[in-house]
């Protein structure tokens, strides 16, 4: 049973409607007038409209096309006496959902009734399935049914068409990269070039000529002038990485550079604007380093306008199911390996697993067992011993009889801290290989050996 609203001034016509609808059993509300008949869609009281072609008022066309901007769900069939095939033919391009001549014959009213009502359900069958989905899941890449994650998701998308500065922390392997790539690609600027610069990647010497270009002479070697990333990124985003490494001579530079969009190539003293969005990321407790007075004050404000906390995947075990099977179907199509899944155990193990590289070491993780595994499933054996449980009378324990509870950063400190020697021990030592088996990235691995003695 659905609201049918109809439009007509001819009494016939309005009777014979009503009647016909009424037999099976659909709510009927009229009009004699194109403008009510608008107005009583707008207030949510009809599910599809009959409207006369010639309605007084707003007229059938023009009913369609306002209807067809306002509420695209609400279909409209159009009815016409003396009507043309040019008519019916603009009519449908306007957006009817069908065009009927006068006299109607009562079973061709019904059929083009029900198919519009079914066409409309579909429509919207199909919008909720694509937001539960996008709530259930992701932006691009970015998988997360956690709270704090759809928190997130839906801060990305409300703050994408605009220029505002975003900030985006979290520890290593979290995902900021990726959560930068979607905020990009959801905003206007998605055409325009997405340029990403690592800043602890690049010694002090080289940063701000690869940011901001140089001219010839500027420099020994500078032997003809250069753009830098800001001007590549002219029109789109520029994501900098590793922001909290950064020197307060290039903190100031970078500051100018949000107040004003202007930038100077170094060594020269002419200004050049630029339109670019500014997305940044660290791993480094921001707040800490402004009141130690490595990062200056007036910027970390000004970078702080929308700030966006990765929550660690250990915080969010519930996730890792959704991530290891999204990364397996990607890899068993990478690698031509045809995979179901991943069997209980391993499963277990997976989401069992302190992550202490978190998403990048669970997607490197799940790579190495596709490559590996014989099987149609994943199974324990294919996975890395260094994310598999010990013995509980193993080193690895955390919890023991009796034993304080910890909170749970010191908790983790100790399989944390066995893990990496794992893993430098599976490497023989070899620091990078460690590095990469544990999905994080050198200086992450070193600033862990420094915490925890590890030589």
């Amino acid at each position: 049973m659905a609201r049918i609203l109809i439009a007509d001034s001819d009494p016939d016509s309005h009777a014979e409607l009503t009647a016909l609808l009424r037999l099976r059993s659909h709510r009927v509300q009229s009009t004699a007038d194109g403008s009510r008949a608008l107005a009583a869609v707008r207030e949510g009281e009809a599910d599809l409209v009959l409207c006369d072609l010639q309605v007084p008022g707003i007229d059938g066309l023009a009913l369609v096309r306002l209807l067809k901007q306002e509420r695209p769900d609400v279909p409209v069939l159009l009815l016409a006496a003396f009507s043309s095939l040019e008519d019916a033919v603009l009519a449908m391009r306007e957006g009817a959902a069908d065009f009927i001549g006068k006299p109607f014959n009562p079973d061709q009213v019904v059929v083009a009734i029900e198919r519009a009502l079914e066409k409309a359900s579909l429509q919207q069958e199909n919008a909720n399935l694509r937001e539960a989905l996008d709530d259930r899941i992701r932006l691009e890449n970015l998988v997360g049914t956690d709270p704090r994650m759809q928190a997130i998701f839906k801060t990305i998308k409300a703050v994408a068409e605009t220029r505002t500065t975003v900030l985006i922390t979290g520890e290593s392997g979290t995902g900021k990269t990726l959560l930068a790539r979607s905020l990009h690609a959801l905003s206007q600027r998605s055409k325009g070039p997405f340029v990403e610069v690592n800043c602890g990647a690049l010694p002090e010497s080289l940063l701000e000529s690869e940011l901001f270009g140089h001219v010839r002479g500027a420099f020994t070697g500078a032997t003809r002038d250069r753009a830098g990333k800001f001007e590549a990124a002219n029109g789109g985003t520029i994501f900098l990485d590793e922001i909290g490494t950064s020197s307060p001579a290039f903190q100031v530079k970078l500051l100018r550079v949000l107040q004003d969009r202007v930038i100077e190539r170094v060594g020269d003293t002419q200004s050049l604007t630029v339109d670019v969005r500014l997305v940044l990321a660290t791993n480094l407790d921001l707040e800490k380093a402004v009141r130690e007075g490595r990062f200056r004050e007036d910027l970390y404000y000004r970078i702080h306008v929308v700030a966006l906390e990765m929550p660690p995947l250990r915080e969010r075990p519930g996730d890792i199911p959704f991530l290891a099977e999204h990364f397996l179907r990607r890899f068993g199509a990478d690698h031509a390996k045809s995979l179901r899944g991943f069997t209980p155990a391993a499963m277990q193990a997976l989401t069992a697993a302190p992550w202490p590289g978190n998403v990048r070491q669970l997607e490197n993780v799940v790579e190495r067992a596709v490559v590996l595994s014989t099987g149609s499933h994943v199974d324990v054996v294919d996975l890395p011993p260094a994310i598999l449980p010990r013995s509980p009378a193993g080193p690895s324990s955390v919890l023991v009889a009796g034993s304080p509870i910890l909170p749970l950063k010191h908790a983790l400190e100790g399989p944390e801290k066995l893990f990496i020697e794992q893993a430098l021990q599976h490497c023989s030592g070899n620091r990078e290989r460690a590095a990469e088996l544990l999905g994080i990235n050198r200086s992450t691995l070193f600033a862990k050996l420094r915490k925890y003695g590890i030589r």
